[in-house]
């Protein structure tokens, strides 16, 4: 009996190592707030070579929807904020959403649509309120509206909260302490029992960028997962990470308000590579290749042990994002705005320098940029027009602490008028300036400063016969159905 018994206990650690490593994933967020977008067939082509096979959208843009069909790729569809005072007012509008963004595509070879991300940090203190009471009339529409779709159990309905939802006190600053902001907490832990009880999880989007961004005085090694810098002792638990400590007071949070088994998943996680000091390829890298290792390593929290399942942020760099919150928000990507791979990364955790492959076959503008004219004497209108093109397209790269930011002010105006220049497609006009731009074929580009050119608004689905294929997907979609109906 004994080697039997050796036996069956040696095949059950093998079953469970085996189920464990297959349970842990990685996802990546695509968003796409840019003035040119890549081809969303060549995008996800991408996505599958490079083993990703989760998505989270927020929205449910219809060629990307489109270029998904097929594939497998587990996507996370999000209702943008700005619909949610109509889903939470009207089970129509919800039913119409569901048609439009689920159901049309969930079919045999469609969309692996897996959840509905209602809302995107609905409850972020920025908004001051504005979203608080429409949150659980919209959940309870568009749970419904999936119920009648007979989807209830298949799409999980979830709502993606800032980490700011949750704190622990100034006079205990320990994850321990952690509980949710008073002036949201009886509204978020409703929601919490309304997701529970469609066993559906909670996300939470955590950048331990922002811990740095916004205090000079925060640790610098404590935001990775590789630092040296003194731990967090918390009772018995120690954190040498701000991840960890964050994430443990969310899970603190859910054990006071009765859900310590709560499923949690980290919607957005990732740091940037321009537009402050410490945003660069090299942190980037040295943060996500931490981050990749320890989510998938199995070691969890002090407070949970195993894998946690996170949505990087992001995929591309958007050059229309807002920067209110700072310059860096137009550079998450771990891909530039036209598809190449910034920095090695290893999406299996296991810390290798493996290089992430590129979006094939994009093209560009002609190699024209628009720079100073080194000729112009009379500089009375410069500022002005330094200005002017700043505002209309992304000088971002130009402010303290990154990429562009030691040039002479020569280089700054040659760089402002050539962003500007290219975000409308190398129109001759638009590289005027009052007499003070020239168009050049010799790359300006200099010390680390990168003056790019943009990539052709595409027509590769009429060349390619995407738009075709795109067409006869969506017919027969709506053929199947009109079918099931």
């Amino acid at each position: 009996m004994a080697p039997n018994c050796g036996h069956l206990v040696a095949f059950l650690l093998v079953f469970l190592t085996v189920v464990s490593s297959g349970s842990a994933w990685v996802g990546v967020n695509w968003g796409t707030m840019a003035t040119h977008q890549l081809p969303p067939e060549k995008v996800v082509r991408m996505l599958k070579e490079n083993g990703f096979t989760k998505l989270k959208l927020f929205e449910a843009d219809e060629l990307i929807m489109a270029a998904l069909m097929g594939t497998g790729i587990e996507v996370m569809v999000a209702i943008p904020n700005n619909l949610l005072d109509k889903i939470s007012n009207s089970p129509k509008a919800a039913d119409s959403w569901v048609n439009d963004n689920v159901t049309s595509y969930l079919f045999t070879g469609g969309v692996k649509i897996k959840y509905v991300a209602v809302g995107n940090e609905p409850f972020l203190k920025a908004y001051n309120g504005t979203f608080a009471k429409k949150m659980l009339p919209a959940l309870t529409n568009i749970q419904r509206s999936l119920n009648n779709a007979r989807l209830g159990s298949k799409v999980k309905v979830t709502v993606p909260f800032n980490a700011d939802i949750y704190y622990s006190p100034d006079s205990n600053p320990v994850p321990s302490a952690g509980d949710f902001r008073p002036e949201v907490r009886d509204l978020t832990i409703e929601i919490i029992q309304f997701l529970y009880s469609y066993n559906a999880p909670f996300t939470v989007n955590i950048y331990p960028f922002l811990s740095l961004y916004g205090n000079e005085d925060f640790p610098f090694d404590f935001a990775f997962f590789d630092g040296s810098s003194k731990p967090l002792r918390d009772g018995k638990a120690l954190y040498t990470n701000v991840f960890d400590a964050n994430l443990d007071t969310l899970l603190w949070a859910l054990d006071k308000a009765g859900y310590p088994d709560m499923k949690v998943i980290i919607g957005e996680i990732g740091w940037p590579t321009d537009g402050d000091k410490n945003a660069n390829a090299k942190n980037a890298k040295r943060f996500n290749m931490g981050l990749l290792k320890h989510a998938l390593s199995g070691k969890g929290t002090p407070k949970r042990k195993g894998t946690v399942d996170l949505f990087l942020f992001s995929l591309i760099d958007e050059n229309t994002k807002s920067v209110a919150p700072g310059n860096f928000e137009r550079h998450w990507g771990i891909f530039e705005f036209d598809g190449k791979p910034k920095y090695e990364l290893d999406l299996t955790g296991q810390h290798k320098e493996k290089g992430l492959i590129p979006v094939e076959g994009i093209k560009y503008l002609e190699k024209r940029w628009c720079i100073l004219d080194p000729d112009v004497t009379n500089l009375d209108d410069l500022a002005d027009s330094i200005d002017y093109a700043c505002t209309l397209s992304d000088c971002t790269s130009l402010g303290y602490g990154s990429t562009c930011n030691n040039m002479s002010p020569q280089g700054n105006a040659s760089y402002a008028f050539n962003m500007y220049y290219q975000v409308n497609n190398q129109k001759d006009w638009d590289c005027d300036f009052s007499g003070l731009a020239v168009i050049t074929r010799k790359d300006p580009s200099q010390n680390g400063c990168q003056f790019p050119v943009m990539i052709a608004r595409s027509s590769s689905l009429l060349r390619h016969g995407g738009l075709f294929d795109i067409l006869k997907k969506a017919v027969g979609a709506y053929i199947f159905v009109k079918i099931l109906l």
